[in-house]
């Protein structure tokens, strides 16, 4: 009895300290989304900015393969990744859309206009469902979509020119080879 109460705690401690050690080695921005090679779940989204169209499910199942890009005012990621954004707006391969998620239309506008527009359309997910139903778990975050609207890839975190070269245009290459 006295040994196997000194014995179970330290197998207790061995099989936690593996777990930790197993979830030290996962990199959370290879998550794989939810909707991976799934159609994207229906929203309608209205404008964020006055005199541009909102966000519909519908506008990305157009035969353009979509970059679309999860962003907030108040998100550091997103304030570091927009100028990418706006190279990205010159491609003439994609459709880059965007979701201000889980903020107020007011300050989602302001950040816009502060730092610039790279959007084609721009929708408001102030209370976060749209979001919620595309899986994403924080923002920044980004969905390369087919031209079928089919999701082929979710990147989590801030886009660079590293995270373009290695990530992004791999699955761009294979949707266009694909066509």
């Amino acid at each position: 009895m006295n040994r196997l109460s000194s014995i179970v705690p330290v197998g207790v401690f061995v099989v936690l300290a593996a777990a930790l050690g197993l979830g030290l080695t996962h990199n959370a921005r290879e998550l794989p989304s939810m909707l991976a090679d799934k159609p994207i779940p229906m929203f309608d989204l209205p404008p964020l900015l006055e005199g541009m169209a909102g966000l519909k499910s519908n506008d990305l199942a157009t035969g353009e393969v979509v970059l679309l890009n999860v962003f907030a005012s108040w998100c550091g990621g997103c304030r570091y990744e927009h100028p990418m954004l706006m190279r990205i707006a010159d491609d003439k391969r994609l459709k880059l859309v965007g979701i201000n998620w889980k903020d107020t239309p007011v300050k989602g506008a302001r950040w816009i206009k502060e730092y610039g527009n790279p959007y084609q359309l721009l929708g408001d997910d102030t209370s976060g469902r749209t979001g919620i139903d595309l899986g994403v778990t924080g923002v920044p975050e980004t969905f390369v979509i087919d031209r079928g609207g089919r999701v082929r890839y979710r990147y989590a975190g801030p886009l660079t020119p590293g995270v373009w070269a290695r990530e992004i245009e791999p699955v761009i290459a294979q949707i266009e080879e694909r066509s």
